[in-house]
């Protein structure tokens, strides 16, 4: 990782992994902020272990076939990306966002099918079905380079949830749990030492609760068309800090780098 200031566009690090990941949001109690669905990494994960993370996961060559399927151009990083976020949280939590018409048992069968290596644009054309690429709004572009971690360059989508949905439940070769909460209470619960969470979900969390509804928070996107961001060390006052770029929609740009929890 870079031990200076990061001044103008970041370069993606070598050998980075596509990938996205997805914040979904419902109306909370009363007039509270949006609850945001998290779920937690199983602790045998070679990446952020134990963590408390969105739903999502690496691009597959297929989600780039699904994509042109939705008009998307060959080989776009942003429709792929897209389509994992989706195809993603349907395999991990069992909430088929952007798929209203995919529903009980078929829902069940559908997620079985794409958990033992089945093709989710062979699904789609088999039922003759399209998926809602464009209710995904995108709003960040991360790819951290620690060198003790694999390095993802990660697409981040805000969505809002399914107002009806099956009871979910996660795949317990990744994670451990899955729950609902708001970013303020999740950000809370992370400093009283409840759950773990990595540099960029801190970071996103922070962001999520100045806009905490997603009304709110897809005019707050809007103004901040995603940048990739890559974390640089620096030091201040004697201290070290990582630190991302100002100017891109973060209330907290730096954190002392003892702090922070890496992958």
């Amino acid at each position: 990782m870079t031990n200076k200031k990061r001044d103008g566009q970041a370069s993606l690090p070598d050998n980075a992994i596509p990938a996205a990941t997805l914040v979904i949001m419902r109306p909370g109690e009363g007039a509270g902020p949006d609850e945001i669905l998290l779920v937690k990494r199983a602790s045998n994960m070679a990446f952020a272990a134990g963590a408390i993370v969105f739903p999502g996961g690496r691009l597959d060559d297929d989600d780039y076939l699904v994509a042109r399927q939705h008009g998307f151009a060959d080989g776009d990083p942003d429709g792929a990306a897209r389509v994992a976020a989706l195809r993603e949280t349907l395999e991990e939590t069992g909430m088929a966002v952007g798929w209203d018409s995919l529903q009980g048992p078929k829902l069940d069968e559908v997620r079985r099918s794409l958990l033992n290596g089945g093709l989710l644009s062979q699904i789609l054309e088999h039922r003759g079905e399209k998926i809602a690429l464009d209710s995904l709004v995108p709003f960040a572009r991360w790819c951290p380079n620690f060198k003790e971690a694999r390095t993802f360059d990660t697409r981040f989508y805000a969505v809002q949830a399914p107002s009806e949905h099956a009871e979910l439940s996660f795949e317990e070769a990744e994670l451990s749990h899955l729950f609902w909460a708001s970013a303020r209470d999740t950000l809370d619960m992370a400093d009283r030492g409840e759950v773990d969470v990595i540099f960029p979900t801190r970071r996103n969390l922070e962001r999520l609760a100045s806009a905490p509804l997603f009304s709110e928070f897809s005019r707050h996107a809007a103004d901040y068309p995603p940048q990739l961001i890559t974390p640089w060390l620096e030091d201040r006052e004697g201290d070290t800090h990582l630190c991302i770029p100002d100017g891109m929609g973060y209330p907290v740009t730096s954190e002392l780098f003892k702090t922070v929890r890496r992958s």
